[in-house]
């Protein structure tokens, strides 16, 4: 019988930290696929991310076994078929999709993403003695940068000119940076059902932060008066803290380990205490056990923290009733994309935005079509003067 692999969700007995595992059809933990996964906690990775990376372990380690090949003694051309059936083989049907639909594949991103960590999990092993390092190096080759990210330097002799590179992986065109004008912005707070939806639009789209920030907010980070030093906090004008906790009942974490503070205007405060005032007409004195800034107040459980998959299914009504293809993410685009089109220096954005690295910001260094044909314009003058 073939032997399948699966993530699998740990929480710890002790304390209720949750993290990930790799186990086989009997629950049976994969000692080097856990292994792996605990590198990445170690590293101080997010539990989602080790949710995703034991999902791609616990893929190949399932087609090896289908294939009878063994993982550890796994080949370039085996690895090099791994990777073209990521992309024909169907993804199963979706639970409530029709079974005579369409079938699903993996897009080239998705699949290259699957292989990247395949290969990564493969080299750790390496690094740890566990499978042939002379077997992965072959999946590798050196490649030399004559251009460097902006954030990096070439280093004595050039010697971080000379990286390892992946001999397998798929061509995948850069996507297209998405956002949306400003104004389209209140087009999507206007058809939010709800004082709680749209606050939680707005203040998105105010501030830029992540959904896995926003649904992490606690009522102690609202710091919305003129003054909080009565809160014990030093900074001036009303704004939230942005702080990542892994004890969150709804799983929401904020992706970068470091804490910062976001000033948001008097339009998000009002926006705040209409949501207040509908939390407590709806839950009343019941409303004392959730930290949590975003519950649930118009489905069960009533006062539970929200959730990932209702917030996706609200951003859903809203890209029907407006036309415009939102979620989350773009929101973050779109304050990025606001901010450095108003001048708003670089390192300032980047700090808002969270990114620890310079060049994170890439995607948004976008100028748009009315930038870039002003340029032409002031360039070509010179073609006036001779008629």
């Amino acid at each position: 019988m073939t032997v399948s692999y699966r993530a699998w969700r740990a929480v710890s007995p002790s304390d209720g930290a949750v993290s990930w595992v790799v186990v086989d059809g009997d629950l049976e933990l994969h000692v080097e696929g856990c292994a792996f996964v605990a590198g990445l906690r170690g590293r101080d990775c997010s539990v989602n991310t080790e949710r995703v990376y034991a999902g791609r372990v616990a893929l190949l380690l399932s087609w090896c076994a289908a294939e009878g090949i063994c993982w550890k003694e796994i080949r370039l051309d085996q690895m090099a078929r791994f990777k073209r059936w990521l992309v024909t083989e169907p993804l199963p049907a979706r639970r409530r999709a029709s079974s005579t639909g369409p079938r699903r594949f993996r897009s080239p991103a998705t699949a290259d993403a699957v292989l990247g960590t395949a290969c990564e999990f493969l080299r750790f092993c390496a690094l740890h003695d566990l499978v042939d390092p002379a077997a992965v190096a072959k999946l590798y080759e050196s490649r030399y940068l004559r251009f460097l990210p902006p954030s990096v330097e070439a280093g004595e002799d050039g010697r971080r000119r000379t990286v390892r590179s992946r001999l397998l992986k798929f061509s995948v065109p850069e996507a297209p940076f998405e956002f949306i004008e400003a104004e389209r912005v209140e087009d999507l707070v206007a058809a939010a059902g709800n004082a709680r939806d749209r606050f939680l639009v707005a203040l998105m789209a105010m501030t830029g932060m992540r959904i896995g920030e926003t649904l992490g907010l606690h009522r102690q980070d609202m710091h919305l008066l003129s003054d909080s030093r009565s809160l014990g906090c030093p900074i001036a004008g009303p704004h939230v803290h942005v702080r990542r906790r892994a004890e969150n009942a709804n799983g929401a974490l904020a992706k970068s380990r470091f804490a910062r503070s976001i000033p948001v205007p008097e339009a998000a405060v009002t926006l705040y205490a209409d949501y207040a005032h509908e939390r407590h007409r709806r839950l009343g004195d019941d409303d004392s056990d959730s930290p949590l800034v975003f519950v649930n107040l118009y489905r069960p459980p009533l006062g539970g923290p929200l959730g990932y998959q209702a917030t996706k299914d609200m951003f859903d009504r809203l890209a029907r009733a407006t036309g415009i293809a939102v979620r989350p993410h773009l929101l973050r685009h779109t304050a990025a994309t606001t901010w450095l089109a108003q001048g708003t220096p670089r390192d300032t954005v980047q700090h808002l935005l969270g990114h620890v690295s310079p060049t994170s910001m890439a995607p948004y260094l976008h100028p748009d079509e009315a930038d870039k044909r002003a340029a032409v314009e002031r360039a070509a003058a010179w073609v006036k003067g001779r008629q």
